[in-house]
C-alpha cells in the first residue's frame, strides 16, 4: 500500500462517519460538542451553514447520519444526532444578526425558482448574499412545499417551519404564491438568467384494483389527503381506516387518522417489517399510538355494498428470494377481507411535468423525468437546473438541501460565465487538540450510557389534537447525557512516521487493537493479517510511510478506532497526536471554509 495522504480532505472526512453519511456534510461532532458546552446558538448556526433548516430537520430528518454512526458498531445504538440538532434549535438565542448580510446593490442577475420547497429555498439562501435577485413561483398559497402540506403539525409545528423559511424569504426573495407554472417555454421567454426547477414529487401513486372508481369518494391519495388536512379542508375521518403502504407517508396518514377520530386504523404492508421503507422511529410512534401494522398483506380488490366501500380483500403472501438473486417472488397463501370505511393510499410519489414542453431542449428519460447531470444539476438545456425530488424522485429534505447547494454553485458559475462542470475544491483544517502531556481539549472517555429516550406528550392529549407536538424534545439532562455518547470522530489519530521508534507502546494500549506494525503488501492481503483483521472494507485502512528503523509500516483500521487518544498519550516521541479535522465546504461564490459577512458585522462596519 502507498502511504495515506491525510492532506486530502476526503480521507478524514470519510472517517467522520456521521458527516460522511449526511448528504449536506453537516459538522456533527463539532455541533454536539457545542451543545455539551451550552453554546446552543453557535451549534445552531454551525448546523444552518450546511443544512439550512436545523429546527425543521431536528424534527423530520430521515437521519442518514445515524446508521453510519460509529456507536452502532460498538453498542448497536447511534448517537441521537437528529434530536440533538433540535436541542440547538429549541435553546438558541435570536440569530437574526448572525444571518448573512444581503447587499443592497444587486449584481444584475435574476434567477427564478419554480416551487418553494427546501431545494428552491436553499438556492435562494445561497444566492441572495451574492447580490442575486431571486424570485420563486409557488402554486400553493405559502412557501415550504411538502414540508408544510404533507408533514403533520404534530410532527412539525408551523412556528418552527415559518421561522426558518422566513429567515430566507426575509433576505429579499420575491415570493409569488398561488402562481402556478403551466408552460416552461413561457417562463423562459420572461428572460431569466437561470431557472431552477424544484417542484418536488407532488403526485401520489394510484392503486387501480377492481372497485377503485366505484369507491372513489372513500379512497384517497395519501399526500393529497394530508394536504387537505393542512389546508383545513378535512377535519374528520371514518371509524375504520386502512392505510395502504409502509413508508413515512403511510405513518403520517395513520397517525393523522387517529387524531381525526378513527378508532380502528390499520397499516397494510405487502412485505415483512424489515423491508418497510418507513423509518424505525416512525413505526415505533405509530405502534405506541395504537395503529395496527399488518405485514404480508397484498391488496387485491375494493369491496362495495350498495355502491359504498365496506372493505378490502387482501392476499396473504410469503416472499422468497429466487436462486441467483433478483427481486423477491410472491407466494399467495390465503385471502382475507378487512372491513373499512375509508382507504388512504400511501404507496409512493411521482414527479409530474406536463408543464414542460418536450421541444424546448430538455431531454426526458424513459420514466418521463428530465435528464439532469448529477454533478452540476443542470438539465440538457443550459441555464435550466433541477433539484430535490423533481430531479430523481422522492428522497428527503436533507437531500433537497444538498441539491440546492450544488445547484446554486452551478447557477452562480453559469451567470458569471464560468463552466458549471468545474466544481470548487473542498479544504481541511487539521489542528492539534493537545493541552498537556495527558490532556486534550475534548472529552475522550468512552461513555457506556445507553441512548437517551425521547420525551412525549401524554398519549391521550396528543391523540386529541392535530396541533399538539408529539415529541417534547430532550431536556438538558438528556441532552448532556446524549452529547457525551459522541465519540468525537473528527478528532483524528494523526501519525508522523519519522518520529516512530517502533516501541509498540501504542499497540499495547489500544483498547480495540486497531494498530499494527508489519511489512507492507497489497491491501487485500494485508487486511486479514492485521492485529484485528480489518473486515469492513467500507472504512479506509491508514498506511504510514516506511518507519525509520526497520522499514515496516504502521497500519490503522479506521473502522475500529474510538478516538480515545490513548495511543497519543502513551507515545514517548509524539509520533501520535490527536488533531481535529474540519472539512471546509465550498458554497456558491465562496471558497472552501469562507463565510458571508453577517448582519451584525454589517452594523459594526456600517
Amino acid at each position: 500500500m502507498r502511504p495515506t495522504d491525510v492532506s486530502d480532505p476526503q480521507y478524514y472526512h470519510r472517517v467522520v462517519d456521521c458527516q460522511w453519511g449526511c448528504p449536506a456534510h453537516t459538522n456533527v461532532p463539532e455541533y454536539i460538542r457545542l451543545i455539551a458546552l451550552g453554546k446552543y446558538t453557535e451549534a445552531y448556526m454551525l448546523n444552518r451553514y450546511s443544512n439550512v433548516f436545523p429546527g425543521i430537520l431536528g424534527r423530520t430528518c430521515d437521519r442518514p447520519c445515524e446508521p453510519a454512526c460509529r456507536r452502532t458498531r460498538l453498542d448497536g445504538e447511534a448517537v441521537a444526532i437528529c434530536r440533538l440538532k433540535r436541542v440547538a434549535a429549541d435553546l438558541r438565542n435570536d440569530v437574526l444578526d448572525l444571518l448573512p448580510r444581503i447587499p443592497t446593490e444587486k449584481n444584475g442577475s435574476q434567477v427564478l425558482c419554480i416551487g418553494a420547497g427546501p431545494a428552491s429555498l436553499t438556492v435562494a439562501n445561497d444566492l441572495m448574499p451574492l447580490g442575486y435577485q431571486v424570485t420563486i413561483y409557488e402554486a400553493l398559497e405559502r412557501a415550504g412545499g411538502l414540508m408544510w402540506n404533507n408533514i403533520p403539525q404534530f410532527r412539525l409545528p408551523p412556528r418552527v417551519l415559518d421561522e426558518e423559511i422566513d429567515m430566507i424569504l426575509d433576505m429579499g426573495v420575491d415570493l409569488r404564491c398561488s402562481h402556478e407554472v403551466t408552460s416552461l417555454a413561457a417562463v423562459l421567454e420572461e428572460g431569466w438568467d437561470a431557472v431552477f426547477i424544484g417542484t418536488g414529487a407532488p403526485k401520489g401513486k394510484e392503486l387501480e384494483l377492481p372497485g377503485r372508481w366505484e369507491a372513489a369518494e372513500q379512497v384517497h391519495i395519501g399526500i393529497a389527503w394530508l394536504q387537505s388536512i393542512a389546508f383545513g379542508h378535512i377535519d374528520a375521518v371514518g371509524e375504520r381506516v386502512l392505510v395502504i403502504g409502509a413508508g413515512n407517508t403511510a405513518m403520517d396518514c395513520c397517525r393523522s387518522a387517529m387524531r381525526l377520530g378513527a378508532s380502528d386504523v390499520k397499516v397494510m404492508a405487502r412485505k415483512p417489517r424489515p423491508l418497510f421503507k418507513a423509518s424505525p422511529w416512525e413505526l415505533e410512534d405509530a405502534d405506541e399510538e395504537g395503529v395496527e401494522i399488518l405485514e404480508n398483506h397484498s391488496p387485491s380488490r375494493y369491496l362495495l355494498e350498495n355502491g359504498k366501500l365496506v372493505g378490502m380483500e387482501f392476499e396473504i403472501v410469503r416472499w422468497h428470494e429466487p436462486e441467483g438473486g433478483g427481486r423477491l417472488k410472491k407466494e399467495v397463501l390465503d385471502t382475507r377481507v378487512i372491513p373499512c370505511d375509508e382507504v388512504l393510499l400511501a404507496i409512493g410519489q411521482e414527479t409530474a411535468f406536463p408543464w414542460i414542453e418536450r421541444d424546448i431542449g430538455i431531454e426526458f428519460n424513459e420514466w418521463e423525468m428530465p435528464v439532469v447531470d448529477r454533478a452540476t444539476f443542470q438539465t440538457t438545456l443550459p441555464g435550466v437546473f433541477c433539484g430535490g425530488d423533481a430531479a430523481w424522485g422522492p428522497e428527503n429534505i436533507i437531500w433537497a438541501v444538498e441539491h440546492g447547494h450544488q445547484a446554486a454553485i452551478s447557477i452562480h458559475s453559469h451567470c458569471q460565465g464560468g463552466a458549471v462542470e468545474e466544481r470548487p475544491p473542498y479544504g481541511q483544517n487539521l489542528v492539534s487538540v493537545k493541552m498537556g502531556l495527558h490532556e486534550w481539549s475534548y472529552s475522550n472517555d468512552y461513555d457506556e450510557a445507553r441512548r437517551a429516550e425521547m420525551r412525549y406528550a401524554d398519549l391521550q392529549e396528543r391523540l386529541a389534537s392535530m396541533e399538539l407536538e408529539a415529541e417534547l424534545g430532550f431536556d438538558l439532562e438528556r441532552a448532556c447525557q446524549e452529547a457525551e455518547r459522541c465519540l468525537n470522530c473528527d478528532v483524528q489519530t494523526h501519525f508522523t512516521d519519522r518520529l516512530c521508534i517502533e516501541c509498540d507502546a501504542c499497540i499495547d494500549i489500544c483498547p480495540l487493537d486497531c494498530l499494527t506494525i508489519t511489512w507492507n503488501g497489497e491491501e487485500a492481503e494485508l487486511r486479514p493479517r492485521l492485529t484485528a483483521p480489518a473486515l469492513n472494507e467500507d472504512q479506509p485502512l491508514f498506511a504510514s510511510g516506511p518507519l525509520p528503523h526497520t522499514g515496516r509500516v504502521m497500519f490503522k483500521d479506521e473502522d475500529l478506532c474510538i478516538h480515545c487518544g490513548l495511543c497519543a498519550e502513551r507515545c514517548p516521541t509524539a509520533a501520535w497526536d490527536m488533531r481535529k479535522s474540519e472539512l471546509l465546504i465550498p458554497y456558491a461564490g465562496l471558497e472552501a471554509g469562507e463565510r458571508h459577512p453577517d448582519r451584525r458585522a454589517a452594523k459594526v462596519t456600517g
